[in-house]
C-alpha cells in the first residue's frame, strides 16, 4: 500500500488551483507523496487542449478558462464534488488508461451504493446515468505524474450546462445526485470517492489536510 495525502480545500477559484497544480507536479520528486485534492470551484468554463470555442453557445458573466486537461469544454460550480488526482504513474505501475478507467469504476460504485444504476462510456470518458452526464473527467501527465481529475455533480445549478455543449456533445444531458432523490453534500461524497478511489489504486492515507476552509 502506497502512501497518500489528502487535502480538503474547500471552494476555491480553478486558475489558482490550476497553477498550484501545475507547480506542484513539476517540483515533485520520485520520494514526493501522491496527493488528492479534494474541493468546488467558483463557477467557471473550462476548456481543454483540444477545445472549441464553437461549443460556447451562449455568451455569460461566467468565464472561459483554457486548461491543459483532455476533452473538451465543462463546466464547474458550487454543488459539484472534484478530485484532483496528483499521481506519479510511474511508481504506481499504471497507465492512464488504467487510471481512468478506476476513476470512472470509483464513481461507478459509490452510485450504485446509492442504488443508482450507471456506467462508463468507451466513446466519452465520464459517467452517465440514462444516458446523461454526472461525472466528467480530464488529466494530464507530466514526467510520468497525472494531475487534473474528476468532477461528480452533487447538489448544483445545472443551467450553465446549457450554455454549452458539453464535453464537446450537443444536446448532452446532465443530472446529479439531487435529481435522483440523493441527500448529500459534497463533502460527504468527496469522503465516499477517496474510499472507492483508495481501494482501486491501495493507498493508506497518510495525512489529511484541511485548508481554505
Amino acid at each position: 500500500m502506497s502512501k497518500l495525502q489528502v487535502r480538503y480545500l474547500g471552494t476555491q477559484e480553478y486558475i489558482a488551483t490550476y497553477a498550484r497544480m501545475r507547480e506542484f507536479t513539476s517540483k515533485r520528486t520520485a520520494a514526493t507523496a501522491d496527493e488528492f485534492w479534494c474541493l468546488q470551484h467558483r463557477p467557471v468554463f473550462t476548456l481543454g487542449t483540444n477545445g472549441d470555442y464553437r461549443h460556447v453557445l451562449v455568451e455569460s458573466q461566467i468565464p472561459i478558462v483554457r486548461s491543459n486537461r483532455g476533452g473538451q469544454i465543462t463546466y464547474h460550480g458550487p454543488g459539484q464534488a472534484i478530485v484532483y488526482l496528483l499521481v506519479d504513474l510511474r511508481r504506481k505501475c499504471i497507465g492512464i488508461r488504467e487510471l481512468i478507467q478506476h476513476m470512472e469504476q470509483s464513481v461507478v460504485n459509490l452510485l450504485s451504493g446509492y442504488r443508482i444504476k450507471s456506467s462508463a462510456r468507451a466513446d466519452a470518458h465520464g459517467v452517465y446515468v440514462s444516458g446523461a452526464k454526472i461525472a466528467s473527467l480530464g488529466l494530464r501527465v507530466s514526467g510520468g505524474c497525472s494531475y487534473h481529475g474528476m468532477a461528480l455533480n452533487v447538489d448544483m445549478d445545472l443551467t450553465p450546462f446549457s450554455q454549452i455543449n458539453p464535453c464537446g456533445f450537443p444536446g448532452l444531458t446532465v443530472t446529479q445526485l439531487r435529481d435522483h432523490g440523493i441527500v448529500a453534500d459534497c463533502e460527504q461524497i468527496h469522503r465516499q470517492l477517496i474510499a472507492q478511489l483508495c481501494k482501486f489504486l491501495q493507498y493508506k492515507i497518510q495525512d489529511i489536510n484541511t485548508i481554505g476552509r
